[in-house]
């Protein structure tokens, strides 16, 4: 198969890399940028681990093709922490919001967007804007628990 040339601003950084029509953001990502942070986990795009900010939306990078980015910017979870540790993720650690944290990287993603998009979420607009992230060790109370007391830091949640 052809290779064509993409470009994409990857957490502030201008990046070009070379990729097949048929090769998948997750995969550009993890093994030609050396972005670990999505995670593979269904390769159908129900799971979230792989979830990542193209142009500020949450997308499922197992479901995209790489060339369909081109020219856009593309955030990981590695890309929320440039400027030091955002409050969210400390409020995930203070409320040990993740166990084996496999999910973590997909939703910081999805909690990022969600608070840029609404800033002050009530509890049913974070369950729904998590719900197509899954956890299997920690559940979601804790995950809740962190956006909500970002969301609303003087409330108890």
């Amino acid at each position: 198969m052809k290779k064509i040339t993409i470009t994409l601003r990857l957490n502030g950084e201008l990046r070009e890399v070379d990729v097949e029509g048929s090769d998948l953001l997750l995969d550009v990502l993890r093994d030609k940028l050396g972005a670990k942070g999505p995670k593979y986990g269904c390769g159908s795009g129900d799971c979230g681990t792989c979830t990542v900010l193209v142009e500020g939306q949450s997308v499922r990078a197992c479901i995209v093709l790489a060339a369909e980015v081109d020219g856009q910017e593309v955030v990981t979870v590695e890309g929320l922490a440039r400027e030091g540790i955002p409050a969210l993720q400390a409020s995930f650690v203070a409320r040990s919001a993740f166990q084996c944290g496999y999910c973590a990287p997909g939703v910081m993603i999805t909690a990022t967007e969600l608070l840029r998009r609404t800033p002050n979420p009530c509890r049913e607009e974070v369950q729904e804007a998590i719900a197509g992230n899954l956890c299997r060790c920690t559940g979601y109370d804790p995950i809740i628990e962190a956006i909500m007391a970002v969301a609303r830091p003087n409330e108890e949640v």
